[in-house]
């Protein structure tokens, strides 16, 4: 009984556990080579392009959608990235990868177009990643001038781009769900009441149960704000409060626009904070370091993590953007079925530590 969740934020924990503990096992018994990882991203990369081109075709069709862009952006993020980071080391080897280059290019321009269609937040997501993703290969194969103005106007310019074709199609097409500027309305209108609204509720557990949707007969402690896929806790028959149907418009000002820091904040009180930013902090901190051993591995000659060094790469490029985002822009790009995919990054990310260790030692 000890082990079932009596509430959201231990079922958080434990579902982080236990694909803490499938990770591991994964990356020492699955040869993850560099071939593999490079099979696997591509796959993935042309999965991804065909799954939110069809949502986006729904919704052209239909006006019915259904939103694959949020729980699954950062990991065709993680894809991408790690496809350009096995065409870096397949090039220092000689190898000649324009074939594949143009193809890992041409899934990047059908992500970037459906998936910015879809959602402005996933557009910021992409760009800041592909930005993110760019520094930290430069650094990995020691590339002098990373920051220059030209690739930060390139990145920017892209940005303002995008955005305003979006808001051009919107005004041709008559669709306002692609108006970027009508989601800066939306935050414009919530945003103000529902900061105020957190930070005068917020205590150092959880939050003052008045505030609460629940009221009364809430727990004014992790009561679904901030909460894993609500289908998964269905399945399961799980007691937990739920906001369903209507009520996720109840919920709206914290769920979707207001920045993480204030949904866990609300949810979890100012102690759960801390404890996300520690998990970001401490997540990336590690990755970082993994990423410079594996790399003086492969400096000296030492071909047996490249794939994983790839791999790690992808997923920490996910990882931070999806942190970012999610913290200071929008909370629903780390709540519900994304939040599964920001645990699943940061328990790929730490895996590492084991399989590097283990590894280690037996070599010696």
């Amino acid at each position: 009984m000890m082990l079932i969740a009596q509430n959201h934020l231990q079922l958080i924990l434990e579902v982080g556990a236990m694909l803490f503990v499938t990770l591991v096992f994964c990356l020492n018994l699955i040869p993850l080579s560099l071939s593999v990882v490079t099979f696997l991203s591509l796959f993935l990369a042309g999965g991804f392009t065909l799954l939110f081109g069809a949502d986006i075709l729904l919704l052209i069709i239909s006006s019915s959608q259904n939103e694959f862009t949020h729980p699954f952006g950062p990991i065709a993020l993680m894809t991408i990235v790690s496809a350009f980071a096995s065409l870096k080391v397949m090039k220092n080897s000689g190898v000649d990868v324009r074939p594949l280059r143009k193809v890992v290019l041409l899934f990047l321009a059908g992500i970037t177009l459906f998936g910015g269609l879809m959602h402005r937040s996933f557009l910021i997501l992409w760009i800041l990643g592909l930005f993110v993703g760019y520094i930290i290969i430069s650094k990995s194969f020691r590339e002098k001038s990373v920051f220059t103005l030209k690739r930060i106007l390139m990145f920017f310019g892209a940005a303002v781009a995008g955005f305003c074709g979006l808001e051009i199609i919107a005004r041709i097409t008559g669709m306002t769900i692609f108006s970027p500027l009508l989601r800066l309305g939306r935050i414009e209108q919530y945003s103000s009441s529902s900061i105020k609204m957190v930070l005068n509720n917020i205590q150092l557990i959880g939050h003052d149960g008045a505030a609460s949707f629940w009221g009364t007969e809430g727990t004014a402690f992790a009561e679904g704000y901030i909460t894993l896929p609500m289908q998964l806790i269905i399945f399961f028959g799980l007691p937990f409060p739920l906001f369903c149907g209507v009520l996720v418009n109840q919920k709206d000002t914290i769920d979707y626009m207001l920045p993480g820091i204030f949904g866990y904040g609300f949810d979890f009180g100012y102690l759960g904070l801390v404890g996300l930013i520690v998990f970001v902090l401490g997540t990336i901190i590690i990755g970082l370091k993994i990423l410079t051993m594996y790399r003086e591995k492969r400096e000296h000659n030492n071909k047996k993590y490249l794939g994983k060094e790839v791999l790690l790469t992808g997923a920490l490029t996910a990882f931070i953007s999806q942190a970012l985002i999610g913290m200071f822009v929008f909370n629903r790009s780390i709540n519900g079925l994304a939040l599964l995919s920001f645990i699943f990054l940061g328990a790929l990310i730490l895996a590492n530590v084991v399989t590097l260790k283990s590894r280690t030692n037996k070599n010696i």
